[in-house]
């Protein structure tokens, strides 16, 4: 048996696969119980006999989604400051007040809309966004600055 928060990476009429987002464990569930791609499960998981290859959903306690969207304002002056500080490349972790954190990249001024677009439409974006457990995840962008904002 499994407990855990899972992510739903693929779902089909007969089944899904769901990514454990502490252990980044995936497994192939036997049957679907109802979920879509980019649902998040705080669930208990058993593997179904004989082989236990496969998986079933004993019980979920919740299960939300978790919206990514690109948002129309720039990065605020905090995120702007912490990227002229940086390499091209670079990441910065920061913790918000309360719960989340915001994440800065340093990216190319010609890749900004490139790169701000991979980061919404990243599964592994969401996948933190439930490890952290975080309502939302938006993302603002500027020349050569991506800020991911992980916020309740």
């Amino acid at each position: 048996m499994k407990t855990g928060r899972f992510l739903v990476t693929h779902a089909e009429a007969e089944s899904a696969v769901v990514r454990d987002v502490e252990e980044t464990q995936v497994l192939t569930l036997g049957s679907n119980p109802g979920v879509e791609e980019g649902d998040v499960l705080d669930a208990t998981l058993e593997p179904e006999p004989p082989l236990e290859v496969t998986w079933t959903v004993v019980e979920v306690e919740d299960r939300r989604t978790i919206p990514v969207e690109r948002s129309d304002e720039p990065p605020t002056k905090q995120e702007r400051d912490i990227a002229a500080e940086q390499d091209v490349g670079d990441l910065t972790k920061e913790p918000r007040a309360g719960i989340g954190e915001i994440h800065v990249l340093t990216v190319p001024e010609d890749e900004t809309d490139d790169a701000a677009a991979d980061v919404v439409d990243d599964e592994a974006t969401v996948a933190r966004a439930a490890r952290l457990d975080v309502n939302r995840v938006e993302v603002r962008a500027e020349a050569g600055v991506v800020a991911v904002r992980y916020l309740p």
